[in-house]
C-alpha cells in the first residue's frame, strides 16, 4: 500500500497542496501532521511508522516534510527498510523501491555520516586547543576552592558531611568528590 505523509509547521499553513500531490502519485491514504520540523514529537508520523508493513511505500512530497535532519531522515528510512517497507520522495525523485533510488539514498547517507565525522573531529580539535591554552572545558565546579577549604575544616572539626552538603545545597557525593585528593 502506498501511504502519504504531509506536514505543515504552523496553523496558518495547510497541507492541501501536499495532499493533492500525494494523491496524484497514487497514495491510497494520506496522514498529515501540524508540527514544527524540528519537533521530535510527531504523533501521527509515529503512529504511521509503527503501522507500516512489508511492501508498503511511505511517500512524502519533499524530504524536509519527513526528516528533522538528514541523520533523522536516514534513521527513518533504515527503520522502513528493516520492516521491508520502502520510501519515496516526489520532489527529489527518490524511490527506494528501485536500485537507483536506493543508491541515491545510500549516497546521501554516506555523505551525512561523513559530515557527522567531520563535526566530531572539529569539536575534538577545538576542545584540545582550548585545553592547551589553559581553558577549563565543561561544567563549572559546584564548589569554589574557598568552600572546599571550609568543608575540610568543618569535617576535621567533626561536622557531619550530610549536614555540610545540605548547608551548601549540594549532594553528599559532590562534597566527597570536591574534597577528594587530586591524583
Amino acid at each position: 500500500m502506498k501511504i502519504g505523509y504531509a506536514r505543515v509547521s504552523t496553523v496558518d499553513q495547510n497541507a492541501n497542496s501536499q495532499r493533492d500531490a500525494l494523491k496524484a502519485a497514487g497514495c491510497e491514504k494520506v496522514v498529515a501532521d501540524q508540527v514544527s520540523g524540528v519537533s521530535a514529537k510527531r504523533p501521527k508520523l509515529e503512529k504511521l511508522l509503527a503501522s507500516l508493513q512489508a511492501g508498503d511505500v511511505l511517500t512524502v512530497w519533499r524530504l524536509d516534510r519527513l526528516g528533522r535532519s538528514l541523520p533523522h531522515l536516514i534513521e527513518v528510512v533504515r527503520d522502513l527498510e528493516g520492516k521491508g517497507a520502502h520510501f519515496q520522495s516526489l520532489t527529489e525523485g527518490i524511490d527506494t523501491t528501485t536500485a537507483q533510488g536506493r543508491l541515491t539514498f545510500h549516497l546521501m547517507g554516506a555523505l551525512a555520516e561523513f559530515e557527522r565525522s567531520l563535526i566530531v573531529e572539529r569539536t575534538q580539535a577545538g576542545l584540545k586547543a582550548a585545553r592547551s591554552r589553559g581553558v577549563r572545558v565543561g561544567r563549572p565546579p559546584a564548589l569554589t576552592s574557598a568552600q572546599v577549604k571550609h568543608v575540610r575544616k568543618l569535617i576535621e572539626a567533626g561536622e557531619r558531611p550530610s549536614a555540610i552538603a545540605a548547608s551548601l545545597s549540594v549532594d553528599r557525593s559532590t562534597l566527597y568528590r570536591a574534597i577528594k585528593p587530586k591524583p
